[in-house]
């Protein structure tokens, strides 16, 4: 059973950072990237970061040059270490994972709960 898992999040002022981590459980075989996205009230789920297995990443023109992922050696583990934080940075932020589980199953995207995070001025 694959399990995705945010941790990190919380409440911090205008300015304040925070650092998100996720992990992945379940499902090593070969992992395609991880990505984090949010999602704030009435709002539609927007990407925010990506990480491929081989480290090449890709944000949002939003939080580029305030937020980086990173991710260990075994590539189950990420994390968005966030600065300069806006209040406009309030949400739920979910962790995807995308890879393979074995050589006889496609690729899927696996999806943790999600962590809070808001910033208040």
């Amino acid at each position: 059973q694959v399990q995705v898992v945010e941790s990190g999040g919380g409440s911090v002022q205008v300015g304040g950072s925070l650092r998100l981590s996720c992990v992945v459980s379940g499902c090593t075989y070969i992992p395609i990237h991880m990505s984090w996205y949010r999602q704030a009230p009435g709002k539609e789920r927007e990407f925010v970061a990506l990480i491929f297995a081989k480290g090449d990443t890709t944000y949002s023109d939003s939080v580029k040059g305030r937020f980086t992922i990173s991710q260990d050696n075994a590539k189950n583990t990420i994390s968005l270490q966030m600065n300069s934080l806006k209040p406009e940075d309030t949400a739920m932020y979910y962790c995807k994972a995308r890879r393979f589980c074995s050589w006889s199953t496609p690729a899927e995207d696996y999806w943790g709960q999600g962590t809070q995070v808001t910033v208040s001025s």
